[in-house]
């Protein structure tokens, strides 16, 4: 049996996907690791969300504390001028999955402080996986990798700087 194609790109090519339409939080280590990879220094910027869902975060008490400046606004990696995130490229990402920010480490598993849900973000194009597949599968994914990550988002968001 053939490679299957990796479901995100399957999804590419029928919608716009979570690289094209999410603002994407960068913590102070994603910054940090992002430039020692790329070298470069500016590629986030403070934006209050678009999408008032992002602003929403009433139970998750540290983000709000610790994300969200004074004006609302929160570091997050820019995009293109079409919306896509700035490190898209035509095969996906261009950075390093070990290089990529925390939240998009851990999308499609839904979290808070307290820990990672067992419900998924909505999203991801589940009409495309093979019979009997999980997304989480599909991803090549696993939950001790999630479990570090979101680890170190919390640690990270704690290096926040105060309004």
């Amino acid at each position: 049996m053939p490679d299957e194609e990796f479901l995100c790109v399957r999804c590419a090519r029928r919608r716009k996907t979570c690289c094209q339409i999410s603002e994407v939080y960068a913590t102070p280590g994603d910054v940090r690791r992002i430039a020692e990879f790329t070298g470069l220094g500016d590629f986030t910027e403070f934006r209050v969300p678009e999408n008032p869902s992002y602003g929403d975060q009433d139970d998750d008490p540290a983000w709000q504390e610790h994300i969200f400046r004074q004006d609302q606004s929160r570091r997050v990696l820019k995009r293109q001028p079409d919306g896509d995130c700035t490190f898209l490229g035509e095969q996906g990402c261009t950075l390093p999955y070990e290089t990529r920010p925390l939240v998009c480490r851990l999308y499609p598993f839904e979290y808070s402080e307290q820990g990672i849900s067992e419900e998924l973000a909505d999203g991801c194009p589940l009409e495309l996986l093979q019979p009997g597949q999980g997304l989480i599968e599909a991803l090549d994914m696993n939950l001790d990798n999630a479990r570090r990550w979101h680890r170190m988002l919390y640690e990270e968001i704690l290096l926040e700087p105060e309004g």
